[in-house]
């Protein structure tokens, strides 16, 4: 029998259980770190779009003024997923 350890991708906390299975039939683990912000993860997505790093490219490729199909294209993800994460991260009202 072999013991992978396992690590939180957020916090780096060793303190993570096994927590079921997503659709896909993966792994899920929870962090129990009470100041960690991720509550759940997998540990190989199957869709890239969903990997922190990758949604960082995302902000980071539209700062330096690449279009949304361009974003897409060069991270191999949907421009539906490029969309949403902007979405996410917009600018608050009244700043410029």
């Amino acid at each position: 029998m072999v013991l992978e350890p396992v690590s939180c991708p957020t916090c780096q906390s060793i303190d993570v259980f096994r927590h079921g299975r997503s659709a896909e039939g993966k792994s899920r683990y929870r962090c129990l770190n009470p100041d960690c912000q991720r509550n759940t993860f997998i540990l190989n997505y199957s869709y890239q779009g969903r990997l922190p790093k990758v949604k960082q490219q995302i902000v980071e490729m539209a700062l330096n003024g690449s279009g949304i199909r361009d974003t897409a294209r060069v991270l191999e993800i949907s421009p539906s997923t490029v969309i949403k994460e902007l979405k996410k991260r917009a600018r608050p009202k009244g700043s410029q």
